[in-house]
């Protein structure tokens, strides 16, 4: 099954007025890069690398465009407030399993924003052919965790001191993961046949 790409662009209404969610392209780069240095410096921790370097955010749409990644954003007008990531690497022995990243800014959480980017995030991974999708936090992002873990994400390892941010102090990374074939049987059995249908 291919991207969904049919879904996109959706209009999310807000009490805070809507939003857009569409399926991320090459040419959000700028934007993209603009968006992670706009962040607090402790939400990019749990990334493997600094999306806020140009050369990290370079890599990213290289992999996007070769469909190693697949991404979407959150747009208020047309400012970037938000996106997802997907990402798998076909050629390793975990091929079946997706690393889900997620980053909202400070002034849209609370929306509901985060819940519908995993939800979207999920169909993604489904048109994909992923069976597993891993999320990690620090210990210390409780209503990230809260979030993944009320969508059905179980704990399933802590890393202690696995990162140190630039003032070079220690932060524990957790790691929640979920069954994607759950979500599907889970959107089949609330009648949303047309989400998760091949």
């Amino acid at each position: 099954m291919n991207a969904p790409d049919n879904r996109y662009p959706r209009t999310i209404d807000t009490e805070s007025g809507p939003f857009t969610c569409r399926l991320m392209a090459v040419s959000d780069a700028r934007s993209a890069l603009a968006f992670a240095r706009s962040l607090p410096e402790h939400d990019l921790l749990f990334l493997p690398r600094d999306i806020s370097e140009p050369k990290v955010m370079a890599a990213w749409m290289e992999n996007l465009q070769k469909g190693r990644i697949g991404s979407l954003v959150i747009m208020r007008n047309e400012q970037m407030v938000g996106f997802s990531a997907v990402v798998s690497d076909p050629h390793s022995w975990s091929a079946h399993v997706g690393d889900l990243r997620v980053l909202l800014a400070p002034d849209v959480r609370d929306l509901g924003l985060g819940r519908i980017l995993i939800q979207e995030s999920f169909l993604l991974a489904i048109s994909r052919g992923l069976e597993k999708l891993t999320a990690r936090m620090t210990t210390d992002q409780k209503s990230a965790i809260a979030v993944f873990q009320d969508m059905g994400f179980i704990a399933e390892a802590l890393f202690r001191d696995y990162v140190k941010d630039r003032a070079g102090e220690p932060h524990d990374i957790i790691v929640l993961a979920h069954n994607v074939a759950d979500f599907q049987a889970r959107m089949l059995n609330y009648g949303m046949d047309e989400l998760v249908a091949d």
